[in-house]
């Protein structure tokens, strides 16, 4: 997406949000949080659709099936997605049991802002 709008600029997923983090979310899943302080941020990602569900597969190279929800929460000005894990939290070969390490791809995450 980023590539059709070459003239526009752009900010950091990590620029606008307050929160990014990641988390365990039982046995077999993570979670992520994505929480704004501004809600113009906020909107602003959501109609950029630059975060989607179809997106986080792909930022992630995982199966679009991998991600179990997506939700746009607006009474928080928050983004919360969830995606299952390839083993079991704490099995042979699992790297992070506590999941969160996982969030950093989507600090870089470029989002398109007015000029």
């Amino acid at each position: 997406m980023i590539a059709e709008v070459k003239d526009m600029r752009t900010k950091k997923l990590v620029e606008l949000a307050k929160t990014i983090r990641s988390k365990n979310a039982g046995t077999d899943k993570i979670t992520f949080d994505i929480i704004f302080n501004e809600k113009a941020h906020y909107e602003l990602i959501k109609k950029t659709k630059v975060l989607t569900r179809e997106s986080v597969s792909k930022l992630f190279h995982i199966p679009e099936e991998r991600v179990s929800d997506f939700v746009e929460f607006d009474p928080a000005c928050a983004i919360k997605f969830t995606i299952y894990r390839k083993r079991p939290s704490g099995s042979p070969g699992e790297t992070d049991v506590f999941g969160c390490q996982q969030y950093p791809p989507l600090l870089d995450l470029e989002i398109p802002v007015e000029p």
